[in-house]
């Protein structure tokens, strides 16, 4: 069940009609204690067990980004418990980035003060994912992946949300008290109009692996190596997924509503590309061998398919 702080958060900053039809923020899987929180033009869905983000929404109106000073003011949430949140200690004197769920640019738009605030909001540790630092071609694919949906999208006034979160598994290795996911998903939604459709919800996903393309006893024997060494696991190449939006739900077990029936991503069977044989939601969310037939790898943004404009 979300619990939205109405006393000290911000006003609502998601807009789940942001793009003219229903695109809300996806519910929590069964039995996770979650926390919404507010921030300019994007929320964060916190899992408190995990003390990291289930998952962040972002609205962008591409007509009105606006460029300003970065800054690097990671910071707590003041209205979340230290203890319901990963801090700094996480992220110190390691290799782990403090990878932004919701991209630092995509809220930066509106007047000038709300953008600057959009901006910091951005540095709030609910925001932050551990991720592999050496971040290398696959990894910038994921990264410029909006980039691309609302090129596609500049026609139907540059709107865009994008959803970002962790895959959750019970098998995620365990570093100073934190287990690490291995996985990241992200759903890309816009509306598009037709004589006979108007304000239709489409929507596309993608999975980013970070996991190391060893074995099943070489990767308990390194991360083994790394714990006992108070090292971060072993963190492998990035290799970016299309995937169908229906097996980002399986996989985190969260409640995707609307988003899944709007896809037009997802890679149609045909000879050699069988559907998707992802399992349906269970209460062991994360299981799963990659890549599922279904599943395209990116390398470059030309592999990335969606529908063409009507």
């Amino acid at each position: 069940m979300l619990d939205r702080m109405d006393s000290l958060a911000p006003p609502p900053a998601f807009d789940p009609l942001f793009l003219g039809v229903l695109a809300p923020l996806p519910g929590p899987r069964a039995g996770q204690r979650v926390r919404l929180l507010d921030y300019t033009h994007f929320a964060v869905v916190l899992d408190l067990d995990r003390r990291l983000a289930a998952l962040t929404g972002v609205t962008i109106l591409g007509s009105a980004l606006r460029d300003v000073p970065r800054g690097d003011g990671w910071h707590l949430d003041e209205r979340v418990s230290p203890d319901e949140q990963c801090g700094p200690e996480l992220y110190a004197r390691n290799d782990l980035d403090r990878g932004h769920l919701v991209r630092r640019r995509d809220p930066v738009w509106g007047d000038e003060a709300t953008a600057r605030r959009a901006n910091a909001d951005t540095f709030a540790y609910p925001n932050a994912a551990p991720q592999a630092a050496a971040f290398n071609q696959s990894a910038e694919l994921w990264l410029g992946l909006e980039d691309h949906v609302l090129e596609h999208a500049r026609t139907y006034d540059q709107r865009l949300v994008v959803f970002t979160g962790p895959v959750f598994a019970p098998d995620d290795p365990v570093y100073r008290g934190v287990q690490i996911p291995q996985m990241f998903w992200k759903i890309a939604a816009w509306s598009t109009e037709s004589p006979d459709e108007p304000g239709r919800l489409e929507t596309t996903a993608y999975v980013l692996d970070q996991r190391p393309q060893l074995d099943g006893i070489d990767l308990r024997t390194a991360t083994e190596q790394a714990l006992a060494a108070e090292q971060p696991p072993p963190l492998g190449p990035f290799r970016t997924f299309q995937v169908p939006v229906g097996d980002v739900a399986a996989l985190t077990g969260l409640d995707l509503g609307p988003l899944v029936g709007a896809d037009v991503g997802a890679v149609p069977a045909v000879a050699g590309n069988a559907p998707s044989t992802v399992p349906e939601p269970s209460d062991v969310p994360g299981t799963v061998h990659l890549p599922p037939a279904g599943w395209v790898r990116l390398r470059t943004a030309a592999d990335i398919r969606l529908a063409p404009p009507r």
